[in-house]
């Protein structure tokens, strides 16, 4: 019987002290906590299912891990399935329902979840033996109904949508496929049409292929002795068949050869997301693993990183920066990071860089070594709290090979290791001239300031390299906006347009929605009101030379910059009124929108708001807007109502709502009276 991790207890030493405390300087860092390990008990059933327990009578409780030992998959066409086998295996067995199977687990008061890679549960020790019996169920007997899939691919489908707009999403697929490639499975990114390829019975051919025994290891945690531990597998997991598992290799991503400068270009952004970035080999074995926990914490590890003391303490131009060393067993990455305003992009850049090649060339300080050791064994010794980090211990052990006392001596190793040896790593693992920066934000006002790093290439929201489509240099803003008035019914036709009464339906889930605008550009007024369930949720009011929101019953009037950008908005055909109100617009060339080839029209206030428009190229027809606040908005089903071509449908995508918002107009009055109530 192979021994390995087993209880583990937290012994940390406590005493009270009596004095004056100097609240201007932090702390001196405490003794590190002892860490205990007692023995645990293993056994391997004839199918090769490896089971570990480890145990702990402290609470009447019992948590099971079950995690399978594969290589990583490259999706492909089907890039997203995995995400959904978890779900689906969850959603009713051939013995359940979905609804039944969460009525006796809600009843037990227990967690059953599961993954592509994982079946876990948690409950009181009294039903240690029917939890199991629910997890083999799902392991044994799903169903994989297509009702499930059908609701998970929406859901997916709505949260990519808003990820479009999300800075911090695009970043980070910008970064996946910069540092690990296309055909890395830590490198591709799922989509809509990616989405939509995957099928039930591709859900069935993974799990019929990779749910084995004989790659899984099943870790119970907490209050069950051997003889029963034993018992009950073998009467649940005995039967589980085992066969050959495929394997997969990828090849390893490198380092850039020098600075690649990457930027998706968001001309609504007044904030810049800078991540800057490279492979990284690092991993629980690693002879520099313990280091770069280290040199991670020193650099971006909370408050007291120097990232975030230079760019926030000191610069002022962030709230937040962080960096750190990723760990995997394929390949981890090294990161750094903040969103800060876009004036300080390349500035915030240059600090970035400069605080990675000074933490290699002249590594860190006794001070810091002391506080970063004390805060990395305070968390340490908090994880073990978790009876999910104890299981995946004991998992790791056999997993990875390591050795025997490796959790045991992890704070021993930690506190040993030397300035010296740390400084070694930084050399090592800094790599200042080798990474990729890439940024979201402004491109018009700060691509210039980011060639001082290197050339500037453009990528797209999906992280594709940026396609230049080659636009007539003759054409200017104007002759854009012009072109759009022309499309939609020509300048004479739409100026006699005065007022309007348009009403549109869209839904959140669950929840129907009113929204009804007022137009009156005779009496400079505007009324936006968004009704659910017969009450107005929030009313926007232009009137009389002022702004208000009204929400949960309490009016704000906005302030004069937010006034001017609401004006943005106030007029049927804005297009028609931009030179009027002093606005400046810029024509920044041809980009692509969802296929179709638009025009790109920066339109700015006196105050410096700023709202884009993309007028198609072949049409002339506005199809989306984008700004800061609102996010973006796609215009399509364009009628002809009374001679004016109008957009029945606008479907607005914002990181603030949880479902991209479809609109569909289902009345549109034009130079129609309008009361003086009605407004109100």
């Amino acid at each position: 019987m192979k021994k390995i991790i087993s209880h583990i207890f937290v012994f940390m030493l406590a005493s009270t002290v009596v004095a004056q405390v100097d609240r201007t300087k932090l702390p001196e860092p405490g003794p590190a906590p002892e860490i205990r390990f007692g023995e645990a008990e293993s056994f391997t059933l004839d199918n090769g299912l490896k089971v570990f327990l480890i145990q702990n009578e402290k609470l009447p409780r019992v948590t099971y891990t079950l995690i399978l030992d594969r290589d990583p998959i490259l999706e492909g066409e089907k890039s997203g399935m995995l995400g959904f086998v978890g779900n689906m295996m969850t959603a009713g067995t051939k013995n359940r329902s979905k609804e039944e199977f969460n009525e006796e687990v809600d009843f037990l008061g227990a967690r059953i979840s599961g993954s592509s890679t994982s079946i876990s549960g948690s409950t009181l020790t009294k039903h240690k033996e029917k939890v199991m019996e629910l997890m083999a169920d799902v392991l044994f007997n799903p169903v994989f109904p297509e009702e499930e899939l059908a609701k998970l691919k929406t859901q997916t489908k709505s949260g990519l949508a808003l990820a479009k707009n999300d800075p911090n999403s695009i970043s980070s697929i910008l970064t996946s496929k910069l540092v690990y490639g296309n055909n890395h499975p830590y490198g591709e990114i799922e989509t809509e049409k990616t989405v939509d390829n995957v099928t039930v019975e591709d859900i069935k051919s993974y799990y019929s292929t990779y749910f084995k025994p004989n790659i899984a290891y099943l870790a119970i945690v907490g209050d069950m002795d051997l003889p029963t531990a034993k018992t009950l597998v073998e009467k649940y997991f005995a039967g589980w068949v085992s066969a050959e598992v495929p394997t997969h290799s990828f090849e390893k991503p490198n380092t850039p050869e020098k600075n690649i400068v990457a930027l998706v270009d968001r001309s609504a952004s007044q904030q810049s997301v800078i991540e800057v970035t490279y492979p990284l080999d690092n991993f629980l074995t690693s002879e520099d693993y313990l280091q770069s926990r280290i040199l991670g914490y020193v650099l971006g590890g909370g408050f007291a990183g120097r990232l975030l003391q230079n760019l926030r303490e000191d610069k002022g131009w962030t709230y937040g920066a962080s960096a750190n060393f990723g760990s995997d067993d394929l390949i981890a990455r090294f990161y750094a990071g903040s969103s800060v305003r876009g004036s300080a992009t390349d500035s915030a850049i240059h600090e970035i860089i400069y605080e990675i090649r000074n933490l290699k060339e002249n590594g860190v300080k006794e001070d810091e070594l002391k506080g970063a050791k004390s805060a990395l064994s305070g968390s340490f010794a908090r994880s073990l709290e978790s009876p999910a980090t104890i299981a995946n211990f004991a998992i790791n052990m056999e997993r990875y090979n390591l050795p025997s006392d490796y959790y045991s001596t992890y704070l021993q190793r930690l506190n040993d290791l030397s300035i010296e040896q740390v400084n070694a790593s930084a050399k090592k693992l800094l790599k200042p001239d080798n990474m990729y920066i890439t940024v979201v934000g402004n491109g018009s006002e700060i691509q210039e300031g980011l060639m001082a790093f290197g050339e500037v290439k453009r990528f797209t929201n999906a992280g594709d390299p940026e396609v230049q489509i080659a636009m007539n240099s003759e054409i200017t803003a104007e002759m854009v906006l012009d072109d759009y008035i022309l499309a939609i019914g020509g300048e004479e036709k739409v100026r006699t347009i005065k007022s309007s009464k348009i009403e549109s339906v869209a839904e959140i889930p669950g929840v129907k929605l009113n929204i009804n605008y007022l137009y009156d550009e005779n009496a400079h007024a505007f009324s936006n009101k968004i009704m659910a369930m017969g009450n107005v949720a929030i009313h926007t009011l232009i009137k009389g030379g002022k702004a208000t929101v009204t929400a949960g019953g309490q009016t704000q009037e906005l302030s004069d910059v937010q006034y001017e950008a609401a004006k943005m908005n106030m007029f049927i055909f804005p297009e028609l009124h931009y030179e009027d109100l002093g606005y400046s617009i810029t024509l920044e060339g041809i980009n692509d929108v969802e296929g179709q080839n638009a025009y790109k029209v920066i339109i700015s206030n006196p105050t410096g708001a700023k709202q884009i428009n993309y007028y198609a190229v072949d049409s002339g027809l506005k199809i989306k807007s984008e700004s800061t606040d609102a996010g973006e908005i796609f215009y399509s089903e364009y009628q002809d109502i009374e001679g004016i071509k109008y957009p029945m449908m606008s479907t607005l995508k914002s990181p603030m709502i949880p479902v991209p918002l479809e609109a569909k107009v289902e009345k549109i009055e034009f130079n129609v009276a309008i009361a003086e109530g009605e407004m109100n």
